[in-house]
C-alpha cells in the first residue's frame, strides 16, 4: 500500500478507535458489517471505482455510501465509511483492504474488552503451526475451488470449541473470503495486529526444543533492548533445528542455529 492509501488508513484507525474505546464487546458487531462492506467492493469493480475515482467529489461518493449502506449496517459504520471515501486511495483495492484491517481490529477490540486479546493471538499462533504441520487441511481450507460453505464446514469441525469465539470469527472469515495471498498469510497479519493492539512485536522463535521460563525471560528482555519497545514471544518447536534456534520479527530473521553458523563459516572458507 502506497503513502496516500496509508495516509488515509492512519486518518480513517484515529477516528475509529474512539469509537471502539466505547464499543466493548459490540465492537465484534462493527467488524462483521465492516467484512460486509469489503464484500460487497469486492464483488462489485464498478461501486470500488465509483468510491475511490479522485476526480469525483467526496461528498457525492459519501452519498453513494449512505444509500447503499443506510438502515441496513449502524450508524457510526456508515460514518466510517463515508468518511474513508472522502479521502484519496492510491490504487481501488486499497480501500476495501483498509476497511477489511479496520474490521479485523473491531474483532480484536471486542476481544481485548473480554481480557482475550492475549489469547486470540496465542490462538492464531497455534493455528498457524497446525496448518504448517498439516499440508492437506492447509490445501483443503485454502481450496478456491471448493465453496466457501464447504471450507467453513472443514474449519468449524476441526477447530470448534477450541478456540475463542473471536478467534474462529476471524479465522472463519479468512477461510470463507480467502482475500489474502494465503490462509497462513492471513493468520500471520490477524496476529500481527493483535501484537500492535497491544503494543508489542511478535517474535515467533523456532527451536528444537522447549525454552525454560528462564531463557524465555533473557530472550525477550534482549529483543526488547534491541527493538526499542516489549516483544510477545511465539515459541515454536521443530526437532529439525539443530541448535541454536532461529528467531523471526516481521520480515527480519536472525538464524542463530548450528547449521546457519556453519554455513557461514563454509562461505566464508570459500571465500
Amino acid at each position: 500500500m502506497r503513502a496516500t492509501s496509508q495516509a488515509s488508513l492512519r486518518a480513517a484507525s484515529t477516528a475509529w478507535e474512539s469509537v471502539l474505546q466505547q464499543a466493548g464487546a459490540e465492537a465484534a458487531t462493527y467488524g462483521e458489517q465492516l467484512f460486509a462492506v469489503v464484500d460487497a467492493l469486492d464483488g462489485s469493480a464498478g461501486l470500488r471505482r465509483a468510491l475511490t475515482e479522485p476526480t469525483r467529489e467526496g461528498d457525492d461518493k459519501a452519498a453513494v455510501v449512505s444509500q447503499l449502506l443506510a438502515g441496513k449496517v449502524d450508524d457510526r459504520v456508515v460514518e466510517l465509511v463515508s468518511g474513508m471515501v472522502r479521502t484519496r486511495w492510491s490504487d481501488d483495492a486499497d480501500l476495501a483492504d483498509s476497511i477489511e484491517e479496520l474490521g479485523l481490529v473491531s474483532y480484536l477490540a471486542a476481544a481485548e474488552s473480554k481480557g482475550q486479546l492475549t489469547q486470540l493471538e496465542e490462538d492464531t499462533f497455534r493455528l498457524t503451526r497446525v496448518l504448517a504441520d498439516n499440508r492437506d487441511l492447509r490445501f483443503a481450507l485454502g481450496d478456491r475451488d471448493a465453496t466457501a460453505e464447504r471450507r467453513e464446514q472443514l474449519l468449524t469441525s476441526v477447530f470448534s470449541g477450541k478456540v475463542s469465539d473471536e478467534t474462529l470469527a476471524l479465522v472463519t472469515r479468512a477461510v470463507r473470503s480467502l482475500r489474502s495471498r494465503t490462509l497462513t498469510a492471513a493468520l500471520t497479519r490477524i496476529s500481527e495486529l493483535a501484537a500492535r493492539r497491544r503494543r508489542q512485536l511478535v517474535a515467533v522463535v523456532t527451536a528444537a526444543s522447549p525454552l525454560t521460563t528462564a531463557q524465555q525471560e533473557r530472550l525477550g528482555a534482549s529483543l526488547a533492548k534491541a527493538y526499542g519497545r516489549e516483544v510477545q514471544l511465539n515459541i515454536a518447536v521443530d526437532p529439525a533445528v539443530t541448535g541454536g534456534f532461529r528467531i523471526q520479527v516481521g520480515d527480519e530473521v536472525v538464524d542463530a542455529t548450528i547449521a546457519a553458523r556453519l554455513d557461514q563459516a563454509r562461505r566464508r572458507l570459500a571465500g
